[in-house]
């Protein structure tokens, strides 16, 4: 495979009258989507709103995600573009530089985000927009022209990207993970196979499109033929809607980041109603909570559970480790082992190999799976994708995490903290991640965040729950050396959350310092 229109024709073929995608308010079978994408496509093409010449530009969209967007999706892809969705939830200023950054060949929104759209690009250079709805009506009836198709299919090579998407930057500047079409066939086989993922499966999707976590459930679906149900983000604030939605779609394999994870578990979903033709729960994005893990497995004890870790970066996931006992509060659930076709490896500080059980590390990573780079920034990609210090024979290409980890005696992998995440406090290196589990072990504590007030050299906690902030304390004292208990905790109803469902950090500096 070199595009993942490849994915499609081949379920298309297999698959025709099974659907693909759903929402709550439609769905489309692998055929539809097929056709309907490349009438789009050769719509694209010969309208030249992307000229036969002009491969790898972007196509934006403005709008939350729904079955249609993945129609002009693959219409892109089928053309050699790349997509990248623009989070409308976003500040105006920050949605504005995004698609600065992007100079998108166009953007496309619908009737609720079209208004909002035009506002951001009002005063700038003149962006081609146009309604998702008129595109899909106007391409209808578009004949397809295979001799176009077949002649842009030509022109194309696996290291075209396929899509970008956004992360925030340690300047606060967006930073555009540019990543290629080789890089995502290359992990969902090996992600599909090493997990079962097979044509019977109903996969609800959780991640909003500019998250890459959405990325395994859109191409999962397309490789095996698996049906995909996209939820809307709003669910994510009704348990009981949510619920009903998961267990009346028959939903098999979840594929979720930890705080929607937590966002159920904690809302009291699964006492409302199970899920009960769930057979694989996958996390990723932050520690699961092992408190929250342990309502869910209650639940749905004959489940699979896998633990997932990567950053955008590197695609996706580069380990991943299969539950396979009790973990206790507190414990930090293991990483796990490296997917097929993915090199994973620690280094310290002065970029020696670290194998040693218990001794940390910076992770990271080489192989297919990384990322082109950053859209337009050289100097951050040049500076996070670098030769490996290890190989000095011939160019290997790897991507520094940032993270640090550390291997059990059985060669698993630990994630502890971000190196950016550990401090020197009193004389003594600590990592803020150990702080949090050690908050989140305490009875009555459902989630906790730990920052470091440089100014005033003090640690400061926040958390959620029903616990007393003196009771939280008494628990840290127990596990914790007197220099790492915060000298600044505050309660809160719920922990601010960024677009992809991880905790704020930024949002939290407000409140504790």
């Amino acid at each position: 495979m070199m595009n993942i229109t490849d994915m499609l024709d081949r379920s298309a073929d297999l698959y025709p009258d099974r659907i693909a995608f759903s929402d709550p308010s439609k769905s489309i079978t692998f055929e539809e989507l097929q056709r309907k994408a490349k009438q789009a496509a050769c719509a694209f093409l010969s309208g030249n709103v992307l000229p036969m010449a002009d491969q790898g530009r972007a196509v934006a969209f403005y709008m939350e995600k729904s079955v249609d967007a993945i129609i002009i999706m693959m219409a892109g892809a089928y053309i050699g573009a790349y997509y990248s969705f623009v989070d409308v939830r976003q500040p105006a200023d920050r949605a504005g530089r995004v698609i600065s950054i992007l100079d998108p060949v166009i953007v496309i929104t619908d009737n609720e985000n079209e208004k909002g759209l035009q506002e951001i690009l009002s005063g700038s250079a003149k962006t081609p927009v146009s309604n998702i709805r008129k595109i899909l009506e106007d391409t209808q009836n578009t004949p397809i022209d295979s001799v176009l198709l077949s002649k842009r299919r030509g022109e194309f090579y696996d290291l075209l990207p396929l899509y970008v998407n956004f992360t925030s930057g340690s300047t606060g500047d967006p930073k555009g993970v540019l990543v290629s079409h080789r890089s995502v066939i290359d992990f969902i086989e090996v992600f599909t196979k090493d997990f079962g993922i097979n044509d019977s499966d109903i996969i609800a999707n959780q991640a909003p499109f500019d998250f890459d976590v959405s990325v395994k459930d859109i191409y999962s679906g397309l490789y095996t033929g698996a049906q995909v149900m996209l939820i809307p983000r709003e669910y994510f604030s009704n348990p009981s809607v949510l619920m009903d939605y998961l267990c009346d779609g028959n939903v098999t394999v979840i594929i979720w980041a930890v705080s929607a994870m937590c966002f159920v578990s904690i809302m009291n979903g699964l006492e409302y109603r199970i899920p009960d033709r769930l057979r694989m729960i996958m996390f990723s994005g932050e520690q699961m909570p092992v408190k929250q893990l342990n309502k869910w497995r209650k639940f749905l004890p004959e489940a699979t559970y896998i633990n997932l870790y990567g950053p955008t970066e590197i695609t996706c996931n580069c380990t991943y480790h299969i539950l396979d006992r009790e973990y206790e509060k507190g414990e930090n659930i293991p990483i796990g082992l490296p997917f097929e076709n993915e090199k994973v490896f620690l280094l310290d500080d002065r970029d020696n190999p670290v194998t040693n059980p218990g001794v940390e590390g910076e992770i990271c990573v080489s192989g297919t799976c990384l990322a082109i780079g950053y859209l337009k920034n050289e100097e951050k990609t040049d500076a996070a994708f670098v030769q490996n210090p290890l190989n000095k024979d011939y160019y290997e290409r790897i991507y520094r995490t940032g993270d640090l980890g550390r291997y059990d005696e059985d060669g698993r992998l630990y994630y502890i903290s971000r190196k950016d995440f550990q401090i020197k406090h009193m004389g003594q290196r600590i990592e803020l991640g150990e702080i949090e589990n050690a908050a989140m072990s305490a009875e009555g504590v459902e989630r906790a965040c730990c920052l470091y007030d440089e100014k005033k050299q003090r640690i400061c906690l926040a958390y959620s729950g029903t616990a007393q902030k003196e009771s939280v304390s008494e628990s840290m004292r127990i596990k914790l050396p007197p220099y790492m208990i915060p000298g600044k905790t505050v309660q809160l109803d719920c922990l601010p959350l960024n677009k992809n469902g991880k905790i704020d950090r930024n949002a939290l500096k407000e409140v504790l310092f």
